[in-house]
């Protein structure tokens, strides 16, 4: 297999792991923020109550059949904040964006979400890799939030880091064979070679974790009988530009980025579905997820 060391050659790239966390956090500890840039990854961090996530699941509940109604899998409903006043309001609540803001200062940019609904027997892994490969920005400023809509362990197919790997930067990667059965397209080979052993990232609903861009994860296949089910949500500092259109699908959650690099998506009207046509492309139709606006 031939292996890469950068997924944009031809883009000038800053691909260093750097730093992050403000002098005086108000939410998380500096014990915390030292994790977080000694280890790549910060676990857990309670957002949601009970009750709360209670309701997020309900409607997570409805909203991935109705997205395979429309033709998308269950690893497809990216940047749906765009269409989903629901979804809109987690990646906005003011409690991830404190702990955001004490990762980046006091602008914090949504550029991504992504939920991953691992079902029961799907066979499917996200093989280790580096979200920052995938990325086409600059410089790595990037702070992924994955927010527990179900209780997760490893026998349900849990996020697992490699401690200290995100100081490598970008690390030899090839693409990923049919067998593997990856959600993604690259894989990371031998990653034990790159940091401490592997950490499983579990979590109970209505928790978060944080890694960095750089640390190596992954997750195996979901071998339960229960979902595993959760929101990736990708935060940056204002200072990181984007290539390749990467800033479209952006919300200026706090603070102000003043040169419009970033979109800004307002909250959407209501609940809207994008529809796929027969080749697989999103047209501008959309359908009620439900009755009424209500997210």
């Amino acid at each position: 297999m031939i292996q890469r060391t950068n997924a944009y050659p031809e883009l000038e790239r800053d691909l260093r792991f750097y730093p992050l966390g403000v002098d005086n956090p108000r939410h998380l500890s500096p014990e915390q923020i030292q994790q977080y840039n000694d280890k790549g990854y910060v676990v857990p961090i309670d957002i949601f109550s009970q009750s709360e996530i209670e309701q997020i699941r309900s409607y997570f509940d409805e909203l991935l059949p109705k997205a395979m109604e429309a033709g998308w899998n269950n690893y497809e409903v990216t940047n749906w904040h765009k269409h989903c006043q629901g979804v809109w309001d987690i990646v906005t609540d003011s409690r991830v964006i404190d702990v955001m803001e004490d990762m980046l200062g006091d602008t914090v940019i949504l550029r991504h979400s992504h939920l991953f609904a691992k079902l029961p027997g799907d066979g499917k892994r996200v093989s280790w890799h580096q979200d920052a490969s995938y990325w086409p920005l600059t410089p790595s400023k990037v702070v992924s939030a994955w927010l527990a809509i179900d209780d997760v362990d490893l026998s349900n197919g849990a996020m697992q880091v490699i401690p200290g790997s995100h100081h490598n930067a970008q690390v030899a990667f090839r693409d990923s064979t049919a067998d593997e059965q990856n959600v993604l397209n690259q894989t990371v080979e031998n990653p034990e070679d790159y940091g401490d052993p592997p950490v499983a990232l579990e979590l109970k609903a209505g928790q978060i974790s944080l890694h960095s861009d750089w640390v190596l994860h992954g997750s195996e296949p979901n071998v339960s009988n229960r979902r595993r089910c959760g929101l990736a949500m990708r935060y940056l500092s204002k200072d990181v530009r984007a290539y390749n259109g990467w800033n479209d699908n952006s919300i200026v959650c706090r603070g102000s980025e003043p040169t419009g690099h970033w979109a800004n998506h307002p909250r959407p009207d209501g609940e809207l579905i994008p529809i796929k046509d027969d080749r697989d492309d999103v047209t501008a139709v959309s359908m009620s997820l439900r009755d009424n606006d209500e997210g």
